[in-house]
């Protein structure tokens, strides 16, 4: 299956790489549906922005990938090497469950990032399967040769004027054609029919042959909310969860209804949050006074809140901490971002905040005070550029003791 590797805000021409005409107009149409936030268009391509992930269009894929420098060369071992960080950054923060990312990539020569997450899917349904497919109890409204439940008078009239031998019931049914196997059943459809030429389509065909037949439905935002909640459907919450994913991000209809669209992007500012805010969760498990905390709130102006990304307490000192996926190896702090880390020093008794910014070498020059307005002013912050990447290469696991360090 054809692949185009690009990184975040970089440009993609039409006629580049197999990028067609018709590939464009799709991906305008899905850019539309979500308020023009993945991309912009140009009259004769694509400009990526901050998202990241993977797009399948009529059997082309696109995977967005991150990258710190922008200057890097790109050439195939730099996507490699991106796409091997972009994977991991998805297992830590747990949107993706996956090993080791260098297994994957041994296993199966140029793997997808699409892949995994079908090959996620494939093995949870196989694990559901094995275990025993849970019945359930249903309504259901039909003719029946046997009047049980509750006879529907209107219906029974309209329907059985000539047919006496018959009822028009509702009745309890208990069977494994219930929703939870009907959205799982929707979201095996949409792998078999973007995993053809793939490694997977056969074991997705399989995991068919072994899954029960269950009505067609088309799963919607609100679908997911009808789900029973139980003892019984815990062990599905795992296979639900992905096929959420993969139902709503995908559009069959997006473009005039010829090409079938799958979309699983990610916001790089929010993903670079979670992983930093998990590092330093895990370096100060077991340090006496240290709790680090998550997008703490606390009323701002009437209904408007002011959040950090990551409030540090050590002690009975805190310190805020922003991160800030942008390249500034050359520049400065905006000015919004240095206000916004005063409100934040001053909403939670903070003396120093920092701004985390990726970089390919680790840099912090110290905390540098504000202009005080009174002589009670202890306002300080810092611009800390943190290394994202071992020398190796690989994702650094060590991030958060690096930060925690920076205090």
């Amino acid at each position: 299956m054809p692949r185009i590797q690009v990184f975040e805000h970089s440009f993609l021409a039409i006629g580049e790489k197999g990028f067609g005409q018709r590939h464009f107009i799709a991906l305008s149409k899905l850019n539309a549906l979500h308020n023009y936030q993945y991309f912009d268009l140009k009259h004769n391509g694509v400009v990526f922005k901050q998202f990241v992930g993977v797009v399948q269009i009529d059997g082309l894929t696109i995977e967005i990938l991150p990258k710190v420098d922008q200057y890097e060369v790109e050439n195939e071992e730099t996507k490699n090497k991106w796409q091997s960080v972009l994977i991991e950054m998805l297992r830590v923060t747990r949107k993706l469950k996956i090993q080791k990312v260098g297994e994957a990539q041994l296993s199966k020569q140029s793997i997808h990032l699409l892949d995994l997450y079908f090959e996620w899917f494939l093995n949870e349904m196989q694990v559901l399967i094995h275990q025993g497919l849970i019945k359930q109890y249903y309504k259901q409204t039909g003719n029946v040769k046997a009047l049980k439940g509750k006879l529907e008078f209107a219906g029974h009239i309209q329907k059985n004027l000539v047919h006496k031998e018959r009822f028009y019931t509702t009745h309890q049914v208990y069977e494994k054609d219930h929703l939870v196997h009907q959205i799982l059943g929707q979201a095996l459809e949409i792998v078999a029919a973007l995993s053809k030429g793939t490694y997977l389509y056969s074991k997705c065909k399989t995991v068919q042959l072994d899954f029960p037949a269950v009505a067609s439905i088309k799963a919607n935002e609100n679908t997911f909310t009808k789900i029973p909640k139980s003892r019984k459907t815990a062990p599905y919450e795992t296979a639900v969860s992905i096929a959420r994913l993969i139902i709503l991000n995908y559009a069959p209809n997006v473009s005039s209804g010829s090409e079938k669209l799958l979309a699983l992007l990610f916001d790089m500012n929010k993903l670079w949050e979670e992983y930093v805010l998990i590092r330093l969760k895990q370096s100060v498990v077991g340090k006496e006074g240290y709790a680090v905390y998550g997008q703490n709130a606390t009323p701002f102006w009437k209904d408007i809140t002011v959040r950090p990304d990551i409030l540090l307490v050590k002690n009975s000192e805190r310190f805020v901490i922003d991160t800030k996926w942008k390249n500034i190896d050359y520049g400065e702090p905006s000015t919004d971002d240095l206000r916004q880390m005063y409100v934040y020093n001053e909403y939670w008794d903070c003396r120093k905040s920092l701004l985390l910014y990726p970089s390919n070498q680790s840099d912090f020059k110290g905390f540098v005070g504000f202009v005080k307005i009174s002589d009670n002013d202890q306002h300080q912050c810092g611009l800390g550029k943190i290394s994202v990447l071992n020398a190796d290469g690989s994702l650094d696991s060590d991030i958060g003791r690096k930060i925690l360090d920076l205090f």
